[in-house]
């Protein structure tokens, strides 16, 4: 479902569904917890271990990934369920002539048909979800001192810049997806549990005890381990 009519959607010359290679763009929006969670894991080991010195607690904030991946698979799997249970299949794009015998998203599109649910917007949720996770991290660069002559500076820096860069691609292609793709509500809900998931995980879970753990942020370690400790 589009954002707007067919005819409106199609005119734009801008328009993502447009551009040379779009297809390659759409394969890495949809990969973007892919390319998020390999560039935060090296960035995350290198400068928590520098700042803290404590494997544990490199490891412990290394698992901010495994709950960013389950974030990542409940909530598509809720917005597929959403999908299935609210649509139909249909003859044509015009949702003319309702094929009953089909019964899923799946099986209405190996037969020709065109199906239509609540479509929540994944891209929303996971661009949103992305871009304020690689901000949270990287909250820590105040806090890193390294020698510039060192690999680690080198490291750490080749890093950052590529999150940088990663997280203006998802801002971007979630300006694209606002203009270009779904409802207003499908768009909305799709934030929604983007800003949900980064409030419920940093806002509120990781400063608690039994919790991944915020970035280190205080000046001294020994600061920096009492606040892992409350």
């Amino acid at each position: 479902p589009e954002s707007l009519s067919p005819d409106m959607v199609s005119s734009p010359p801008c328009s993502l569904s447009s551009l040379p290679l779009s297809s390659s763009v759409r394969y890495f929006v949809k990969m973007a917890w892919a390319w998020t969670f390999c560039l935060l894991l090296p960035f995350i080991a290198l400068t928590n271990y520098h700042l803290t010195g404590k494997a544990g607690l490199v490891l412990r904030r290394l698992s901010t990934l495994l709950v960013g991946t389950a974030i990542w698979y409940i909530c598509t799997s809720i917005f597929s369920n959403i999908e299935h249970y609210t649509g139909s299949c249909y003859q044509s794009p015009a949702l003319e002539g309702v094929r009953k015998e089909h019964q899923s998203k799946q099986q209405c599109h190996q037969e020709g048909g065109f199906w239509h649910g609540f479509d929540i917007s994944g891209h929303s949720f996971l661009l949103t979800f992305c871009a304020l996770m690689i901000v949270e991290e990287m909250s820590v660069l105040h806090e890193v001192k390294t020698d510039r002559s060192h690999c680690l500076h080198t490291a750490i820096t080749t890093l950052v810049v590529a999150l940088g860069i990663l997280t203006f691609i998802w801002v971007l292609m979630f300006l694209c997806t606002a203009v270009y793709f779904h409802n207003l509500s499908q768009k909305v809900f799709g934030t929604l549990f983007g800003l949900l998931g980064w409030y419920g995980t940093y806002g509120f879970w990781y400063p608690k005890a039994f919790s991944p753990g915020l970035p280190p942020q205080s000046c001294s370690l020994n600061l920096k381990q009492d606040s892992y400790k409350k």
